[in-house]
């Protein structure tokens, strides 16, 4: 005989605690569901508090063709999460727990008090007057033989029976903070097929800087300058000289075109320009004026207000004879060439690509391979630069898997 399984009987288990799990706990709960969630660190929502350190970005609040087109490959895939809760809706979730939003004057939307940690507090005792169980410091570990979950926690391991779960698990970028990719092999050896796991919205090394450079302007921010790919429009910004190359905000909103470059070519060139608001002209003239006996260095401030760590890159980048040209060098300051060889570390990287790959998902986000199953969050396959889009996503798609799993239990069953 047909029957319906009982939803208020229905026992779902997430694993993880970030925006995509409690996302997913608070729909869950909503629907009469038992929620039991479980995070490996010893409290959940820790990259989100650490996102939130300086300002907490939430979400944007540029149109939505412009929004969407922020995911890249993968837009088409992160428009069907966004459909039911795309940014505006997050808004209206933020103040319903007694957050006001304000827009920046970049379109950015922070909370008013711009911190993280009111808005986490504020869901986590809705989730817990919803009933949602929060377990901390239980680690997945992957299933035993009988197809439980197997969760290791300081009094031992144990088998926890669900009927459903949610891996809601993060990429592979901050493992201090549990988002440390274990979760691969464990998928991967269920048939789950799995895109390598990339920097995103990361800093870039070069073969290596001089030591003075280095020594000298290391830390130091490069501000108002544009930065490009050849053949792609520039960007305006700002972007910090490290050790051992570049990185900042300007860097994280090319970094997956210019890690995709190096994945190809073995190195990236990009083109820095010094002075993005003077056009070539002017600042030819500007250059041509005799110098006298003035320095190189006081004509190159007194003329075009080049000096500090703009000055020093010039002089490290530029050929000697560039110096003698006018045109040259104006054409040099306008498009520096950097070449960049190689990604920061994953671990260093503000998040990650790659991921759980979407053709191996229903669309509410469910495993083909293992039904019943479900994924959300930074795990799957895509990526976003910063700017409030990267949360937006793992809202969404956790709220998406959520409501995959509330039609699953409805199923019938025999």
């Amino acid at each position: 005989m047909t029957t319906l399984t009982q939803q208020p009987a229905s026992r779902v288990v997430i694993i993880g605690g970030g925006p995509a799990g409690l996302m997913a706990a608070e729909v869950l709960a909503f629907g009469g569901v038992q929620v039991e969630l479980y995070d490996g660190m010893p409290s959940v929502g820790r990259k989100f508090l650490l996102a939130g350190v300086g300002g907490m970005n939430i979400t944007h609040s540029e149109a939505k063709p412009a929004f969407v087109g922020r995911y890249g490959a993968r837009q088409n895939e992160v428009t069907a999460l966004l459909q039911d809760f795309d940014a505006d809706a997050l808004r209206g979730w933020i103040h319903g727990l007694g957050i006001n939003t304000f827009v920046g004057t970049s379109g950015r939307v922070f909370p008013s008090d711009m911190k993280a940690a009111p808005l986490l507090r504020a869901w986590l005792k809705r989730l817990r007057e919803l009933g949602v169980q929060i377990h901390t410091r239980h680690r997945w570990l992957g299933w035993d033989a009988q197809g439980a979950l197997r969760i290791s926690s300081p009094a031992g391991e144990r088998a926890v029976n669900s009927d459903a779960t949610l891996l809601a698990l993060g990429g592979g970028s901050w493992a201090r903070l549990g988002s440390d990719g274990a979760w691969v092999p464990l998928l991967e050896a269920r048939g789950v097929h799995i895109a390598p796991l990339q920097a995103s919205n990361c800093g870039f090394d070069v073969a290596a800087w001089s030591p003075l450079l280095r020594d000298k302007f290391a830390g130091a921010p490069l501000k108002n300058v544009s930065l490009c790919l050849p053949q792609q429009a520039p960007r305006l910004g700002e972007c910090v000289l490290t050790a051992s190359g570049i990185e900042g905000s300007l860097v994280y909103a090319l970094s997956a075109s210019i890690r995709d470059t190096i994945n190809r070519q073995s190195s990236a060139k990009v083109y820095l320009d010094l002075l993005p608001q003077t056009p070539l002209g002017k600042l030819h003239i500007a250059l041509s004026k005799p110098r006298g006996s003035q320095s190189m260095a006081k004509h190159l401030h007194r003329q075009a207000g080049i000096d500090g760590v703009k000055a020093a890159l010039l002089r490290e980048l530029a050929n000697a004879e560039v110096f003698t040209d006018p045109l040259q060098l104006a054409s040099v300051i306008k498009a520096l060439p950097i070449a960049l060889i190689r990604p920061r570390p994953l671990d260093e990287a503000i998040s990650s690509a790659g991921g759980v790959a979407f053709e191996h998902m229903t669309p509410h986000l469910m495993l083909k391979q293992l039904p019943g199953t479900f994924c959300a969050g930074e795990m799957l396959d895509w990526e976003a630069p910063t700017g409030g889009y990267l949360l937006t996503a793992c809202f969404a798609s956790g709220r998406k898997a959520a409501q995959g799993i509330l039609e699953w239990l409805q199923r019938p069953t025999e």
